[in-house]
């Protein structure tokens, strides 16, 4: 391939790392004695908090306003009021109003942050607190609930309202309804689940890697069923069990999921895109990619360049200068 076809686009194009000395209480942040493990937020559109970004926290994400595009992870979809949302550390994402008022919608967004290790402790002595851990395995994908915004918009306003260990409680409340929530689907790539035991993960997470790290390799399933001693037909089931898809789909869906960030952050061509995550023809990728997203990988790339809402501008550009600090280098989509 030549270095004119290679060519990157610029560096924007990465979601913006948004960290807690640009949360400022003028863009709608509690301050920090507000707050201690749950933060609350609340915003409007247009607003400088509508970027394609991602954090280290947990975000559950509820629109009360407004109808448009979501944009999570590789994962691009409608919106309308009620939409929930949470999305996992590291993941990407934005919502972009297409039917905004002229003088915009105030309070269209209403966000829960979170963090992962306190829970994470938390649960290793307080059994009543592991159910609530497969939730956010599961939020490593972004997941969308159906059914439940009336009950999120009421958990929001009492946990804006509480303090110390009351908020914390209706917190809980709150997560207890999304873990037993049945009416949801998962967002962004291919989620692994059912997994049982250690051993299994471990083979799990062995096959995963290095379908992940040789993507443009042809990998068939009966080599790896030899080499963990399986037949064909015991694979297939135990693989089935541990990811919820077939061995081909699995492939598939990783390389496609893995074309959707090329075509998110470079300007490669697709001919070249469908060669590098080792589909062996355009129209098998074509028809693959259209099967798993729902569009064309050209219509996808088209789709993805609106998740910045047409502003490119840094977060801590636009905080008070006060908080200003030097810019953090975004390392690209993390998951």
């Amino acid at each position: 391939m030549t270095a004119a076809r290679q060519r990157h686009l610029p560096r924007h194009r990465e979601p913006e790392m948004e960290r807690d000395f640009a949360r400022s209480p003028a863009l709608g942040y509690e301050a920090p004695d507000e707050s201690g493990l749950v933060r609350c937020l609340a915003h409007g559109f247009p607003s400088p908090l509508v970027r394609w970004h991602f954090h280290e926290e947990y975000e559950l994400h509820l629109i009360t306003e407004t109808s448009g595009k979501a944009f999570v992870g590789d994962w691009i979809g409608p919106f309308q009021p009620g939409h929930l949302v949470l999305c996992g550390p590291k993941l990407p994402h934005n919502w972009i109003s297409l039917d905004a008022p002229e003088g915009g919608a105030a309070g269209r967004d209403r966000v829960i942050q979170f963090r992962h290790e306190p829970i994470e402790r938390a649960a290793v002595e307080i059994p009543e607190l592991r159910e609530v851990m497969h939730l956010l395995d599961r939020a490593r994908n972004g997941i969308e609930f159906f059914g439940l915004s009336e009950r999120a918009r009421l958990h929001w306003d009492h946990i804006k309202a509480s303090r110390g260990v009351r908020r914390f409680g209706v917190f809980c409340d709150f997560m207890a309804d999304l873990s037993q929530c049945t009416d949801y689907r998962l967002l962004s790539s291919v989620q692994m689940q059912g997994v049982e035991g250690d051993a299994e993960v471990d083979q799990i997470n062995g096959i995963v890697n290095r379908i992940t790290a040789n993507l443009a390799e042809p990998i068939a399933m009966s080599e790896v069923a030899a080499e963990l001693g399986m037949s064909e037909s015991k694979f297939s089931r135990f693989f089935r069990r541990s990811t919820g898809n077939s061995f081909t789909d699995f492939v598939n869906r990783v390389r496609i999921n893995s074309a959707c960030h090329l075509l998110m952050q470079t300007d490669h061509y697709v001919t070249d895109i469908c060669y590098q995550v080792g589909f062996n023809n355009v129209a098998n990728f074509n028809r693959r990619f259209l099967e798993i997203k729902g569009m064309t990988p050209s219509e996808f790339r088209r789709q993805a360049d609106h998740r910045f809402g047409g502003s490119t501008v840094p977060l801590n550009a636009l905080a008070p200068s006060s908080l200003q600090a030097p810019t953090p280098t975004s390392t690209g989509v993390a998951r």
